[in-house]
């Protein structure tokens, strides 16, 4: 069935966020955690919800250290984020042709739409679904059933693509296509164990994609 629809995590899909991600958690950690946890620690990190995350870490201070994080986040965001080769360009010619595109992600609204600011690419999207649109986020369902249930489309007419296994697996369990890409921080290796219908080398490979569906 013909793909019409491409919905999209953000952090390390589309923005390079990575080095903002784990300096972000090295400082927050660090304070509470002085000597504990390394930049590959953090790794781990991505992906899950920042209440998660916390809450694993530091039981009942959730709400405390996501605060601090977000405080530091926002004021480092522009200066550490990259941008990935082509993905504006790639977001413009699926537009063009008539390619639905909307951001499914763990983060909040505010972050999703600072980061489309950076990128340059606010207009490409229909909407957005942030953490604070759902009860439950990815690998639950919920948010990619809602994206689903605002575009009108089936299951079979839609993709997600992500750089991580909450992404891949998100997609399984809400019964959409997958495809992971091969540029996320943990690796193409990594993103294969949860066998993702189609693995991106690079942005453009989705237009080869949606034009052979």
């Amino acid at each position: 069935m013909m793909i019409k629809a491409i919905l999209f995590d953000f952090d390390g899909t589309l923005l390079d966020t990575n080095e903002l991600i784990i300096e972000t958690f090295m400082y927050v950690l660090g304070e509470r955690f002085p000597g504990q946890y390394s930049t590959e620690d953090c790794l781990k990190f991505i992906g899950p919800s920042l209440k998660e995350t916390f809450e694993e870490l530091a039981p009942g201070e959730s709400d405390k250290l996501e605060s601090k994080y977000r405080e530091w986040n926002i004021a480092h965001h522009d200066t550490l984020v990259k941008q990935y080769d082509a993905v504006v360009e790639t977001l413009e010619e699926l537009n063009s042709i008539g390619i639905r595109l909307v951001i499914v992600s763990t983060k909040q609204r505010a972050g999703i739409e600072r980061g489309l600011r950076v990128l340059g690419a606010e207009h490409s999207f229909e909407f957005y679904i942030g953490e604070d649109d759902v009860t439950y986020v990815k690998p639950h369902p919920e948010p990619i059933l809602l994206a689903l249930n605002k575009l009108g489309l089936k299951k079979q007419e839609v993709i997600m693509v992500g750089d991580n296994s909450h992404d891949i697996e998100g997609g399984k369990n809400a019964g959409v296509r997958t495809a992971g890409v091969a540029w996320s921080i943990k690796g193409e290796a990594f993103l294969q164990k949860f066998e993702p219908d189609y693995m991106l080398q690079h942005m453009s490979d989705l237009l080869t994609i949606v034009k052979g569906s």
